[in-house]
């Protein structure tokens, strides 16, 4: 079992900055992936962001990318997702999710999730 816990979250104006943080516990994976994804109100889950464990490989949304950047400490076995040029479109609750593999931004194939955090982003 992997457990994870999101931090982070808050309330924050357009054009502002959060850094999500998401710590593993338990049994971990040298090859585990790690991915972002979010929930809006009314809205279907989605998908934000992938990394590798080990690797550094990253992969975005198109909705997010060039804003948005996914990090990684394994020593601390914590991963980050760095939110800059927050827009309100991006207010929605945020979950990381682990699966044993080495990179996958199919979220079906998550089998660890967290709790998730919410951001809110004000006009």
């Amino acid at each position: 079992q992997v457990q994870l816990v999101e931090s982070g979250g808050g309330l924050v104006q357009a054009g502002g900055s959060l850094r999500l943080s998401c710590a593993a516990s338990g049994r971990t994976f040298s090859g585990t992936a790690m991915g972002w994804f979010r929930q809006a109100p009314g809205k279907e889950r989605e998908f934000v962001a992938a990394i590798t464990w080990s690797g550094g490989r990253t992969y975005y949304a198109d909705s997010v990318k060039g804003r948005f950047t996914s990090s990684r400490d394994n020593a601390k076995n914590t991963v980050y997702l760095q939110m800059n040029s927050l827009k309100p479109e991006d207010t929605a609750v945020y979950y990381c999710a682990a699966t044993p593999t080495w990179f996958e931004v199919d979220m079906a194939k998550y089998n660890y999730w967290g709790q998730g955090t919410q951001v809110t982003v004000s006009s």
